[in-house]
């Protein structure tokens, strides 16, 4: 496997990411289907994970303040292809970047950040290989909202039951409820 491996729930034309926000978000997001300002602050970067495990850790498993609530946001693959071409890692790397300069502007001009952070495993250990992380801002921000959303579920209580089955050490069936995320392509 890639060091660095984009693994999501997706089918041909849409694909899972998740967040995590306080009740109010939560609730509203999933009322409107879509984020309404205020409560959500579209104003703020907002990040995004393919990766259940990774939103897991996290959230806590849904305890961490203001994560308290997992949302499963089904999103347009254009939309989220969009964001990929469209973005800027958040860290300069001297392989892809000419310079720091270089780096500083674009990430200025993007309206999407990219990290690769390690994956985690179903204890939220750290695995060999990265996740990514995207963070949408300005335009991305106004194009997720307004476009690229097909449906946002609150997963909140599936998350708890999954982390209730690790806590009684029934691994298998804790596993077997896990997310069929597979390498992006």
């Amino acid at each position: 496997m890639k060091e660095q491996t984009i693994r999501a729930v997706y089918d041909d034309d849409t694909i899972i990411v998740y967040q995590a926000f306080n009740k109010n978000i939560a609730e509203s997001a999933v009322n409107n289907q879509t984020f309404i300002s205020p409560p959500f602050k579209k104003e703020r970067m907002t990040w995004i994970k393919p990766s259940f495990l990774w939103m897991m850790y996290r959230s806590g498993w849904a305890t961490k303040e203001n994560q308290e609530n997992i949302l499963a946001i089904k999103i347009k693959r254009s939309g989220f292809e969009w964001a990929i071409k469209n973005s800027c890692l958040s860290h300069f790397d001297d392989s892809i970047h000419v310079s720091h300069d270089d780096w500083r502007e674009r990430l200025q001009k993007s309206p999407v950040r990219i990290q690769w952070d390690p994956e985690k495993d179903i204890f939220l250990n750290p695995l060999n290989y990265r996740s990514i992380q995207i963070g949408l801002s300005g335009i991305a921000v106004e194009q997720y909202i307004t476009d690229w959303i097909i449906s946002i579920d609150n997963i909140t209580e599936y998350c708890k039951q999954i982390h209730q089955l690790i806590s009684e050490n029934k691994i298998n069936q804790a596993t077997l409820l896990l997310p069929d995320e597979k390498e992006y392509y």
